[in-house]
């Protein structure tokens, strides 16, 4: 699913990463605890968390995440967002919780499939 789709379907609102609508995205990862993101997490994901701090951005440089979504209406400082963009990382927010952001994901085709086996 294109990121613009994933916009569409979460009344998500991009901060940063604008070029990047086009970007595939094949699963998506729910977590508020960076090191399970990083003992899990593959390729071509979808980071959800409601932690709004540069730990978030520094673990998708690590793990090679493109596309964070901060959900519950969090909006990153902008200290977050200048590492985000520095680092290529596309930021979006969200108001949806977690659990509703991931199940329409996971409704409309984006499962956790290579995130977790």
């Amino acid at each position: 699913m294109k990121i613009k789709e994933i916009i569409k379907l979460l009344d998500a609102e991009v901060l940063t990463g604008e070029e990047n609508l086009d970007m595939e995205i094949t699963c998506a990862c729910g977590s508020d605890l960076m090191s399970d993101v990083m003992a899990y997490v593959k390729d071509h994901v979808l980071l959800l968390t409601g932690l709004v701090s540069p730990q978030v951005v520094r673990t998708a440089e690590m793990m090679d995440i493109k596309v964070i979504t901060f959900v519950r209406g969090k909006n990153p400082g902008q200290n977050v967002v200048d590492l985000a963009l520095e680092k290529g990382i596309m930021v979006l927010t969200t108001k949806h919780p977690m659990f509703i952001a991931c199940g329409k994901l996971y409704n409309a085709g984006i499962t956790g499939k290579g995130v977790w086996d």
